[in-house]
């Protein structure tokens, strides 16, 4: 018996290792087939020409069985595109922590998924394509109650892998489906970055031959302002300052004769004509739409 286990164990330890050489084989095959182009940056930078992007999204959507999940290899090509636009680089996020490679990747995130090298542009697209289903799963089960049309469904799903990729777990955890206009303009400018890459992989597919694929969702992107935009500071002060919404007014006997208050947008109640209100005069609950 004790030798029908040893035997077991090293069946399945072996087994282990041909699959780890297998797909370091099959790693190896990928690379030779993709082909590095200059990115017109300047500086020696390189990037995958249109074949190779397709090849390596469409290999690590395979690998990653993103089509259990609802997505595709246009949602990898998409992600790669808002990370890096396809040139591999070194980032620096603002909580002062390096990312690397087309993935963007910081080292914790690598270590979770499996990435041994970020800048190794086979193994980063796959890690990408692993997270992405993760991400696939975090983002079903948020918008799981909505009850929303197949077609918004997708739409809505494809929001959440942004916001999974993008932000951290306790930022992300905020997100309802039904917020994402509270997000942060980083967060809302991958979301758009994500989608542009997705249709630009949807049309290098058609137009290099590749399988015929079903329709992207029609999304409502949101509203953000191009990176690097700053408002007009007479917009940000018009944001900033409170604005009337309705007054209070009542009569009364002797000192507290007639009285009138302006509400402000914030909840703020001030007396229309100088003075200052009594505390606790008047109660007032801001709505969440006023």
């Amino acid at each position: 018996m004790k030798k029908t286990s040893s035997l077991s164990r090293c069946l399945a330890v072996f087994a282990v290792f041909l699959m780890g050489a297998g797909a370091a084989s099959a790693s190896a095959s990928l690379d030779s087939q993709l082909r590095w182009v200059p990115a017109n940056l300047g500086g020696g930078t390189v990037t995958l020409d249109p074949n190779s992007r397709l090849l390596l999204a469409r290999s690590a959507a395979d690998r990653a069985g993103l089509k259990d999940v609802g997505l595709d290899f246009r949602d990898v090509y998409g992600v790669i595109n808002a990370e890096t636009s396809w040139v591999p680089r070194a980032g620096l996020g603002r909580n002062g922590v390096v990312s690397q490679g087309l993935g963007q990747f910081e080292p914790a995130t690598a270590k979770a998924v499996g990435l041994r090298n970020p800048n190794d542009a086979v193994e980063a697209v796959h890690a990408a394509a692993r997270l992405l289903r993760e991400a696939a799963v975090w983002s079903a089960q948020r918008i799981a109650r909505l009850g929303l049309s197949p077609e918004q469904r997708a739409a809505k799903l494809r929001e959440g892998i942004s916001i999974y990729y993008n932000l951290s777990t306790r930022a992300r955890s905020t997100w309802s489906g039904l917020n994402t206009e509270q997000l942060p303009v980083e967060t809302l400018r991958h979301i758009r970055n994500v989608r542009a890459g997705a249709l630009q992989a949807d049309k290098l597919n058609a137009s290099l031959g590749g399988p015929a694929m079903p329709a992207l969702p029609q999304v409502a992107l949101p509203a953000v302002a191009a990176a690097g935009a700053e408002r007009p500071a007479a917009v940000r002060t018009a944001a900033a300052t409170p604005r009337t919404i309705g007054t209070i007014e009542w009569s009364g006997k002797g000192e507290s004769g007639r009285r009138s208050y302006v509400v402000l947008s914030n909840g703020v109640v001030k007396p229309q004509s100088g003075g200052d209100l009594p505390p606790g005069a008047i109660q007032w609950t801001r709505r969440a739409n006023g």
